[in-house]
């Protein structure tokens, strides 16, 4: 057995890792790069497409399946395997991402149809087996809907976990991260691997106290957010600041008079949101209660659906206070683009980033430059003075910090004989290493 890391092994984007074992090749993820990240391109893996026989895919992100369809397009034919909530969300993800290549809609649409052909979606938690000896488990891995770690249990002498993108407990909708019981080796993401996220249980209410501060100068709030996972977890906390009788208490200046708009201006969010809503026996209890309640929790009366592009252009135009939810993640294109060149050189305005920036973003560039006097961006060749209010939201990661990622390993009944980091910069791994290295040796 072999594990060959073809991109992912020391950046936070382009997951992709090859284990070769029993005569089999078995890819986990195949993801595209963002910003600076790099990977090894596919003619000069040490197979070819063709060859691989399997393809685990963690979650849906584009940094773990955005090379999906070239995979196919280089001749891989083989099975692809999920959990149900992520074949569920898989096609709409890669239908977007093709729609930004110069693949024909023909050939998006074919390809759409091979991608639903190959693949099959699986339960948690349950041991199937592969071929030659080999079995595999699915487990919730907290970090978006449908996420999970693999197991792969090779001819019963050994046991190999890739743990995809851990999440953070008590995520709105999302169930808590399984803990696998043990393995020889595991495979471990390493985003935060140096930083401590803020406390989760007060995130709603910091949530409330900055949308309130913000809406005293009656500009406009634009949230850059992924998609997938962010939006839909957004929603569901203003929800509770528009619905909780507690917090509508607490906050009473989003809940006088006429509330303030608050608009998803994401065709693929829109569609992601009305899948999550459709998998709702995969969320967590609290998400489930609140439903039975009559309180559905990613939606609410004035959330408004920005579908077309002639509304898109509209919202953009409109004078007044809003709150904004578009795409992309890390401003590298989009909805957002649009909203940041007409309002990021506004003082009234403000921008809540509630994700991570990979280096070489436009995002990553705001939130730097923003502390700087006289900070600008470049957006689509353009020079923009950043004079808009930059806050990075504290809480909001998908990922588990530091604390949340030695926790989980120290949590499974058996230690793992070797850990092997990937899916991170080389500070973070360098932090995460010393602090798992000192755990072990106390």
């Amino acid at each position: 057995m072999n594990i060959i890391h073809l991109g992912g092994e020391n950046t936070v984007t382009g997951s992709c890792h090859l284990l070769r074992a029993n005569g089999l090749n078995i890819m986990i993820d195949c993801g595209l790069v963002q910003g600076d990240d790099s990977v090894i391109p596919m003619q000069s893996w040490p197979v070819k497409p063709s060859q691989v026989d399997h393809l685990f895919l963690t979650h849906a992100h584009i940094d773990h399946i955005g090379r999906v369809p070239g995979l196919i397009e280089k001749g891989f034919r083989g099975e692809i395997i999920t959990s149900h909530p992520t074949k569920a969300i898989l096609a709409p993800m890669l239908e977007d991402a093709m729609g930004f290549t110069d693949m024909t809609s023909d050939a998006a649409a074919k390809m759409s149809e091979v991608i639903e052909e190959l693949s099959w979606g699986f339960e948690y938690n349950q041991i199937f087996d592969l071929k030659r000896g080999i079995t595999f488990k699915l487990g919730r891995a907290g970090h978006i809907l449908g996420s999970c770690w693999v197991q792969f249990d090779i001819s019963d002498h050994m046991t190999v976990v890739f743990s995809g993108d851990l999440g953070v407990k008590d995520t709105p909708i999302l169930c808590d991260p399984d803990v696998p019981e043990g393995c020889d080796l595991l495979i471990l993401e390493s985003t935060y691997g140096d930083r401590l996220h803020g406390d989760r249980r007060d995130r709603v209410r910091r949530l409330g106290k900055i949308l309130t501060r913000a809406l005293v100068d009656k500009g406009k709030i634009l949230i850059p957010s992924f998609a997938l996972g962010r939006t839909q977890e957004l929603i569901y906390e203003m929800d509770r600041l528009f619905s909780d009788p507690e917090l509508r208490k607490e906050f009473p200046e989003l809940n006088s008079g006429s509330r303030i708009p608050v608009f998803l201006d994401s065709p693929l969010g829109l569609e992601i949101t009305k899948i999550y809503s459709g998998l709702s026996e995969y969320w967590d209890k609290e998400a489930k209660h609140i439903l039975r309640q009559g309180d559905h929790p990613i939606d609410f009366d004035h959330l408004y659906a920005v579908e077309g592009h002639r509304d898109h252009l509209k919202l953009c135009d409109m004078d007044g206070q809003a709150v904004i939810i578009a795409g992309s993640g890390m401003c590298t294109g989009g909805r957002i683009l649009k909203h940041l060149k007409a309002g990021i050189t506004d003082r009234k305005n403000d921008i809540f980033f509630v994700g991570y920036q990979a280096r070489g973003t436009p995002g990553r560039d705001i939130m730097r430059y923003s502390k700087r006097p006289g900070g600008y961006v470049v957006l689509d060749g353009e020079k923009f003075d950043i004079k808009a209010r930059v806050h990075a939201l504290s809480g909001y990661s998908a990922h588990a910090d530091q604390k949340g990622l030695i926790e989980w390993v120290a949590s499974m009944p058996e230690k793992p004989g070797r850990i092997k980091l990937v899916h991170g910069e080389a500070r973070a791994q360098k932090a995460l290493e010393k602090k798992i290295g000192e755990r072990r040796a106390a």
